[in-house]
């Protein structure tokens, strides 16, 4: 009976060791957020106007507002911290930010390491900057040519494969777009949302420049979590909240907002979702 009882104290002893010893964020996520009063959030401040630095050094945009009102939600104070392509899934597996929502698109082999919130909250698709004088006509233009890209694009391995430009990758948008301007590329690679409102923006310096090509490879961007968090209490709360984004009409105002031409996935979203309600 003795060495029974020594028997399940050991067993107990290590069960406990072994919880102690799962990560932090495999508990339930919103109650830590709830306890510590902050939701900490990975966001862009290079792509305007979805997250981008006013003169004043604050960071604001469409994404910003959608993760401003997710805090809300919960009650808790918002914490953003800047984030690349090279980094946001890292950041968010290592526990260092709560949720993602940079501008991420959603695709199959990015769903094997975070969870991607559906439905998704905007869409967009491939396509290039240039200067008018490159005088682009298709995406076979660019074979053999420099093109400025940045480091973690999903559509950077497509597009090489492809059509064969010889891709020149920077760390983040602001140092591609220099190097556009400095005339070290022929053209700059990116999600056409981007290119849309930087060329409607009403910058005098990019008067010269077009997105001469058709948009390609359309991709939707979702909102990221730890997989673990896409059955739990957390997960449940940001998909309904997108729910509500699109059925309400919010995300359709915030275009308005931030002013951006209003998207086709968003409106057909918001007509699919509020039919079937």
């Amino acid at each position: 009976m003795k060495r029974l009882a020594i028997l399940a104290l050991t067993c107990a002893a290590t069960v406990a060791a072994s919880l102690a010893a799962l990560p932090a964020f495999a508990q339930d996520s919103l109650a830590k957020i709830k306890e510590k009063g902050v939701l900490s959030v990975g966001v862009k401040n290079d792509y305007k106007p979805w997250g981008f630095l006013e003169p004043s050094g604050k960071i604001v945009g469409l994404e910003i507002d959608l993760a401003q009102a997710v805090a809300d939600k919960i009650g808790v104070k918002l914490e953003m911290l800047p984030v690349i392509a090279a980094n946001r899934m890292e950041f968010l597996k290592q526990g260092r930010i709560d949720m993602v929502i940079a501008t991420m698109g959603d695709t199959a082999d990015r769903r094997k390491i975070i969870g991607m919130v559906e439905p998704n909250y905007y869409a967009g698709a491939t396509n290039v900057l240039a200067p008018k004088s490159v005088g682009l006509k298709s995406w076979t233009d660019l074979k053999g040519r420099k093109v400025c890209a940045v480091q973690g694009a999903y559509y950077n391995r497509r597009v090489t494969q492809m059509y064969a430009p010889e891709l020149v990758v920077f760390p983040s948008v602001p140092d591609a777009l220099n190097a556009l301007q400095g005339n070290n590329c022929a053209a700059f690679l990116f999600d056409d949302t981007l290119i849309v409102s930087t060329l409607s923006g009403g910058d005098a310096k990019w008067a010269g420049y077009e997105m001469p090509l058709v948009s390609e490879d359309p991709q939707l961007w979702a909102i990221g979590i730890r997989l673990e968090d896409m059955t739990g209490p957390f997960g449940t709360l940001v998909k309904e909240m997108s729910i509500d984004w699109h059925k309400s009409g919010k995300l359709l105002e915030l275009e308005t907002k931030w002013g951006i031409k209003q998207s086709p996935y968003l409106i057909e979203t918001n007509k699919k979702l509020k039919a079937a309600s």
